[in-house]
Parts: C-alpha cells; structure tokens; sequence
C-alpha cells in the first residue's frame, strides 16, 4: 500500500511508521487513521517483522486529532471510521508494539502511546487529554488505558482537567518505561525493540496474549489462559531450540514455530 501520511521502514526484523503530517503538526484526520490501521495490518503479516515501532516526524509524536474534522462530525459519523476500533488493533497487535515519542503526545497521539506495548519517550515529550477543552472525550480508548496505567484518581484528574504533564511526570505514574535524551531517544527504542526480536516470535506472541488479557481477566481465569498457551508453546520447535540450546550453552536459533 502508498502511504501518504506514514513513512515506513522494515530493518532487522523492526517495522517503523513514522507519523508524518509535518504541515499539522502531525494531527490525525480519517486517511492518516486508515493509513496507521492498514500499516499495522500489513506489518503484522509481514514475516520479516517481528516487533513494530511508532514514532512522529520532527518535533511532535501526534498532537491529536484533526480539529476541523472533528468539528465536522456528526453524532453517527462515530461508528464509521473510529478511532477507538484503529487503537484496540495497534493494542491487540500480535507483533509487540514501542511507542517512540519525540514530542507532544496529546488527545489521540497520547491514546496512540497508550495503546503500544512499551513507551519511550524523549526528554521534551508532553503528554495529556485536553478532550474536556473541546467538549468532548476521549474515545480512543483513554478513559480505559490511562486508568489501567497511572490509576483511577490520577487518570480522572488528568482527563477532567485536560492537563499537559511532562516526560518526567509521565515517568514518575508508569506512563513512560524510560525517559531519554532526543538525541538518543531512536537508539534506545531500538534497543529494547532488537532485544525482543530476537527471541522467539510464536512465544512472543503467546506471551501478549496472556498479558493483555491479565488486567481485566479474574485469577482463575487467567491462570487457565496461561496454562492453554503454556501447552501451544510446549508443542513448539522452538521449545525444543530455547531448551537445547540452554543445555548446550549457546544462544538458540528461533524459527518462529
């Protein structure tokens, strides 16, 4: 697919889209969302893929929605191209996703961090939910995500003031997994990002299975889907390589099956 809005990359089993909408500061309006979804899609069927990171141009992350086009909305224009609909797939992504933010991430751009797996962000990020400023809210899925990772109160005080916090505060309620200088914001995502493709990618996969599962699963079930996915991965050759290669003392050779 030509992307308008995206640039994408594909190195050493790393997918990265970047935002480009450098003239709105990275906004997003319906093409740019369409653009995201279908650039995720096609990455988690790309076997060259194994982990995907996303990131801004320049100086934003995604400062939000596009105003005018959320200004034009009408009250049933929020079941056709939703934007909550494009975030639950980066979350349910069988690829684990990184959140490289090198700048504001506010509105949609922080439900967008929210819904990666891993967040790194920049020195100079900011982060917030001004919804509640334009009448609105945040139906990208942030009255769920931001709740299940800062806390009930601190995400009610965040979405009913509209306040903009710091990468240092973000840092301090878990938002963020590091906080790093700009200059070596990229190397550090790709750090992490390298690490976890080299493991194996059917585990990998299982493993965001049981996770995302875990913050709205009671015990019992929980434990259950852990052991159901524990008996796939014992049938797997990569089982069999992960525990040779322990035995023989060398690094194992994943095939992802």
């Amino acid at each position: 697919m030509n992307y308008q809005y995206l640039q994408l990359d594909i190195k050493d089993y790393i997918g990265t889209i970047q935002i480009y909408r450098p003239e709105k500061r990275n906004a997003m309006d319906p093409q740019s969302w369409d653009e995201l979804d279908q650039a995720v899609k096609e990455l988690n069927t790309n076997p060259l893929v194994h982990v995907i990171v996303i990131t801004g141009h320049d100086k934003t992350f995604v400062a939000g929605a596009d105003i005018q086009w959320i200004h034009d909305r009408k009250p049933m224009d929020i079941y056709g191209l939703a934007v909550q609909d494009i975030l639950l797939n980066v979350y349910r992504s069988q690829k684990p996703t990184i959140a490289a933010i090198n700048g504001y991430a506010l509105g949609g751009g922080c439900e967008l961090a929210l819904a990666c797996d891993i967040r790194v962000g920049c020195v100079e990020a900011k982060f917030g939910q001004p919804e509640v400023n334009l009448g609105i809210l945040p139906a990208g899925g942030g009255t769920q995500q931001l709740t299940k990772i800062v806390g009930l109160a601190k995400a009610k005080e965040l979405i009913l003031t509209g306040d903009i916090i710091d990468a240092e505060e973000a840092h301090r309620l878990g938002l963020l997994n590091h906080v790093v200088s700009k200059e070596i914001l990229m190397d550090k995502t790709y750090e992490i990002a390298r690490k976890i493709a080299s493991k194996s990618a059917v585990t990998v996969k299982m493993l965001k299975i049981a996770l995302n599962e875990s913050p709205t699963s009671d015990l019992s079930s929980g434990l259950a889907l852990e052991k159901s996915l524990q008996a796939v991965l014992f049938g797997t050759e990569d089982k069999k390589e992960g525990t040779r290669a322990f035995l023989e003392k060398r690094k194992p050779q994943f095939k992802g099956s």
